[in-house]
């Protein structure tokens, strides 16, 4: 953590640009440049922003497929627990163990866990709930909900230096260069 002149600790360095096209321009350098703590406000998706960050493929498929698998066991092994160990009532003869009677509940036992997983992974991942955030902090940022793109490096990159990265920013035909503190 970095702390100003004023007392205040730093968050980072955001750059604010006119156009998409600058803002996704912005961020490759950025990237090439060394820098790995950084992320980027546009007022709608960018699908090529998301590349230019770097962000990899998201864990959350492997993560809900688990879930429906779990889910599945789940669902079969409680059939049949109730059904053959627990509670065995042998009705005209027929099989404990009936696996097509158990395919309807382990059917919905797999949707029900595939869908709180995403719901708790999609949560989790994405760091959130996320009240606050320190880019409110930056006294242009509300813009970004309307018709400017922002750049923001964080102070605790590896390669993060004030003055360097300030000067990094403004070569990048950023508008203007903020302090962001928490």
């Amino acid at each position: 953590m970095t702390s100003d002149e004023s007392g205040g600790r730093l968050y980072g360095l955001m750059a604010e640009f006119d156009t998409p096209v600058q803002l996704i321009a912005a961020t490759e350098k950025t990237r090439e440049a060394g820098y790995r703590r950084i992320d980027a406000y546009a007022p709608y998706p960018i699908e090529e922003l998301a590349h230019a960050l770097g962000h990899e493929h998201s864990k959350l498929p492997f993560m809900v497929l688990c879930g429906g698998i779990v889910g599945c066991i789940t669902g079969l092994a409680f059939q049949y627990w109730v059904s053959v160990i627990a509670y065995p009532i042998n009705v005209g003869g027929r099989p404990m163990a009936s696996w097509p009677a158990f395919i309807p509940a382990t059917f919905e036992l797999t949707i029900l866990f595939a869908s709180l997983t995403a719901v708790l992974g999609m949560l989790a991942l994405n760091g959130l709930p996320t009240p606050y955030h320190p880019v409110f902090n930056a006294p242009r940022f509300s813009f970004a909900s309307r018709d400017r793109y922002f750049l923001c490096i964080e102070a605790r990159d590896a390669r993060f230096d004030r003055d360097q990265t300030r000067r990094f920013l403004a070569g990048l035909d950023a508008a203007e260069v903020t302090e962001v503190e928490y």
